[in-house]
């Protein structure tokens, strides 16, 4: 019969044992039971929370999905707008002509369709923000009119809170003061010259008596 005092005979404690239990102690049948179900319960729990927060982002991200479903398109279809209105533009010289009629009415209709897919013009009007406007250009202002929109070069556009493309604007800046430009300096003179001296000719000797 094998010695109980010897350890490689000692009951193995379960994992799952209440603190403070040996490995003498057995558990009871309903302890052990206790414990297993709040193990499950506690992997149900885990498990049901998860599938909740899945199914919220899964639902949420089916919404934005819909909601922005015609985001490209739209996208592709802002320089298409662009081209046409500046051929309203040119035809806007004659606005009795057909041509501008017809162009006219084509420029409500692209608008009503923008309108109903839930696209906002961005406005230009008042101060310039970076997270709408995009600067192509800067003038000089008087003092205290910096950082306005003046013009438009090209429309922006939104498709419900989210930016299709920036608006195009020129801002007014402070004008810029040049640094002030030192008096012209006259060149330097040379020093005055000394006219070049003659050697002194020496006399001619007469020639000698005979």
């Amino acid at each position: 019969m094998p010695d109980d005092t010897d350890p490689k005979h000692t009951p193995a404690m379960p994992e799952d044992a209440p603190p403070g239990t040996t490995a003498t102690e057995e558990l009871d049948p309903w302890e052990e039971l206790e414990l297993e179900a709040a193990k499950w319960k506690e992997i149900s729990l885990r498990t049901a929370a998860e599938m909740d927060n899945l199914r919220k982002r899964t639902a949420r991200d089916r919404e934005e999905a819909i909601r922005y479903a015609n985001q490209r398109l739209l996208e592709e279809l802002l320089p298409v707008i662009d081209n046409f209105e500046m051929g309203m533009a040119a035809a806007a010289q004659d606005q009795s002509s057909m041509i501008y009629i017809g162009m006219d009415m084509v420029r409500r209709q692209l608008n009503d369709f923008l309108s109903s897919q839930g696209v906002e013009e961005i406005p230009t009007t008042g101060n310039f923000d970076h997270n709408l406007h995009d600067a192509v250009a800067q003038e000089d202002c008087p003092a205290g009119e910096e950082g306005r929109i003046l013009r438009v070069t090209r429309r922006g556009f939104r498709l419900r809170d989210r930016l299709l493309r920036p608006a195009g604007v020129v801002v007014s800046r402070l004008p810029t003061t040049a640094p002030p430009t030192a008096p012209p300096t006259a060149p330097p003179t040379a020093p005055p010259t000394a006219p070049p001296t003659e050697a002194p000719t020496e006399a001619p000797t007469p020639p000698a008596e005979n």
